[in-house]
């Protein structure tokens, strides 16, 4: 059985797993890591952010970047994927914060 991909998110230092089929946002959230998001269908750009390392695919053929943002590394997490399991992807994601944890019963 392979791993799932990682993502780590700079500078807030956490690292997260990304099942298959999800989205890097999804994991994030998933993980209780908030990033910037709106739509989530990879039009609004709200999540824009660079990859410092790492290969993405998307969920739809076109996401909201232009030919040179996407040269430029940057990725639109609410609809990337990563390109295979066991990846290590990295993103600069400054506007990032853990979500506070629920009250305990």
């Amino acid at each position: 059985m392979t791993s799932p991909a990682t993502l780590t998110i700079r500078p807030l230092g956490a690292t997260v797993p990304v099942a298959s089929g999800q989205s890097l946002l999804e994991a994030a959230l998933a993980a209780g890591v908030s990033l910037p998001r709106s739509c989530r269908n990879g039009t609004c750009r709200a999540c824009r952010c660079q990859m410092l390392s790492g290969a993405v695919r998307y969920r739809i053929d076109w996401p909201g970047l232009s030919p040179d943002e996407r040269d430029a590394g940057d990725i639109l997490p609410c609809v990337a994927l990563p390109e295979r399991e066991a990846m290590h992807i990295v993103i600069e994601a400054p506007l990032a914060q853990r979500l506070p944890l629920p009250p305990s019963t």
